[in-house]
């Protein structure tokens, strides 16, 4: 009998305390919840590495896998003093447990923009730390030790009630006299246990430190790289985040110096420049595409949710990008924020075989980490307000914005009276030519004047990747 209330008491105390994520909300709104694991961070200088992840309320499918997720972890490097981040590991799981798909990512660190999910984590994770990583390991060893000490006290206690009764009797007959003796077999292993408490934690291992980041440009996706395009705010791990962050990486860095549109750094070589870059030649899914051939159906309008901002301008050796404020669109119950918009001349895509003289393509990233571009096609014609005012405020030289402290820009005026459009699953059309990219591709141009043409022109001739294989992808056109 004392044997079994023995190892119940054995079975019932804590022994051990697991050392398992401990996720705080850093922002709730509605449809999900954006959460750290304080127990992840890791610093180095102005760099911090932590683990996030976003908790949405309902499930969405994968587009690789075609399993349904509802929470997305990210692993995320952030640069405190430059405002830049970079994911480097996202993880799509359908609930706490169980894992969807994993994803390393290799991109460029990423501009923060203020407002935005990535930015609140940024202000979290960059604030001064109270404990080094090895004091909070210390203390974590002292409680650990505290809460043995204290199990054995009471396991000791417990012992002695359960030994003394059989004490006073164990002459009263044989059977009990057995009956007793079985514990000294049991007693030196608990003598043992309460004396190997007794013993000093074991002094916290090393802290590893993540290696700190190379700049590099604003990949979600997810630190920017050599020619420092727009720099922004805000350090860590998508395609950005995993919700800035996260995947977008590549998509907004369009100021790589190793490749071009043409000689030994053009598209036919971009493979070649870097084994990062190797979607770009066995990719199956990649863009621009001639846009034939679709099925004509009813689409879901598009909603954008556009307003008047200010705005910065760039040169960044490859295009004129701009970032602008908090401009978002929503479609098939996603947002995508807006990350920045370029320009591209000639079109990069066709409609039907025909190029148009140019197109702006602006760049959207969802919180699950998805790019949604939409292209606005420009043909020749009057002159276009929107795009005059981005003209005068052009850079003089490359990789220095201008930001017009009052200058407003409204992105509803860029876009055509008929929000038609068509649409195909694609990929970045700049290196590393990630896939995985939703295509809104306006039906109806918008006029620009021969003059605004020739001005972008003298920056950029030809910054148009030809047209890939469209490899019998599914091609939808809003009727």
């Amino acid at each position: 009998m004392r044997h079994l209330i023995i190892a119940s008491l054995l079975a019932a105390l804590p022994w051990t305390a697991s050392a398992a994520p401990t996720w705080q909300t850093i922002s709730s709104e509605p449809g999900k919840r954006i959460e750290i694991d304080r127990t992840s961070l890791k610093r180095e200088g102005n760099t911090v590495q932590a683990q996030g992840r976003v908790v949405l309320d309902k499930e969405l499918t994968d587009l690789k896998s075609g399993a349904p997720y509802r929470v997305i972890e990210a692993i995320t490097r952030y640069d405190c003093s430059t405002r830049n981040a970079n994911t480097i590991k996202r993880i799509y799981k359908k609930n706490e447990n169980e894992v969807v798909r994993e994803e390393d990512i290799r991109g460029a660190d990423l501009p923060v923009r203020t407002g935005t999910l990535d930015d609140k984590v940024l202000r979290e994770v960059c604030r001064p730390a109270k404990d080094s990583q090895a004091e909070i390991a210390q203390k974590a060893n002292e409680a650990a030790g505290q809460l043995k000490a204290a199990n054995d006290a009471l396991l000791k206690k417990e012992l002695a009630k359960a030994e003394k009764p059989a004490a006073l009797k164990a002459s009263d007959s044989p059977a009990k006299d057995a009956e007793h003796a079985a514990i000294p077999s049991i007693k030196p292993n608990l003598r043992a246990q309460m004396e190997g408490s007794k013993a000093p934690a074991p002094a916290p291992a090393p802290v590893k430190e993540a290696a700190p980041s190379k700049p590099a440009t604003y990949v979600v996706h997810t630190a920017p790289a050599p020619a420092p395009a727009p720099k922004a705010k805000k350090p860590a791990r998508s395609e950005g985040y995993m919700l800035e962050l996260a995947h977008a990486e590549p998509a907004l860095q369009h100021a790589h110096i190793h490749w071009d549109y043409e000689g030994v750094g053009g598209p036919e070589n971009w493979a070649k420049l870097d084994s990062k870059n190797k979607t770009c030649a066995i990719g199956e899914r990649q863009s621009p595409i001639d846009i034939k051939d679709g099925i004509k159906v009813d689409l879901e309008a598009i909603k954008f949710n556009y307003r008047p901002s200010t705005f910065r301008i760039v040169d960044n050796g490859h295009t004129i990008q701009v970032e602008v404020g908090e401009n978002s669109i929503s479609l098939t119950g996603k947002t995508y924020e807006l990350v920045q918009f370029h320009f591209h001349r000639p079109s990069e895509e066709k409609v039907n075989g025909q190029r148009f003289d140019m197109v702006v393509h602006l760049v959207h990233k969802s919180d699950d980490g998805q790019l949604a571009v939409v292209a606005v096609l420009l043909e020749r014609g009057t002159e276009n307000p929107f795009i005059q005012t981005l003209w005068n405020n052009m850079p003089l030289e490359k990789n220095t914005p201008v930001a017009p402290p009052t200058t407003l820009i409204d992105l509803n005026t860029l876009l055509p009276t008929a929000r038609n459009y068509y649409t195909y699953m694609g990929s970045l059309t700049t290196p590393p030519c990630s896939e995985g990219v939703l295509w809104l591709v306006m039906k109806q141009p918008i006029q620009v004047s021969q003059d605004q043409v020739n001005i972008f022109s003298r920056l950029y001739k030809n910054n148009a990747r030809p047209i890939q294989p469209s490899g019998g992808r599914l091609i939808k056109e809003g009727r």
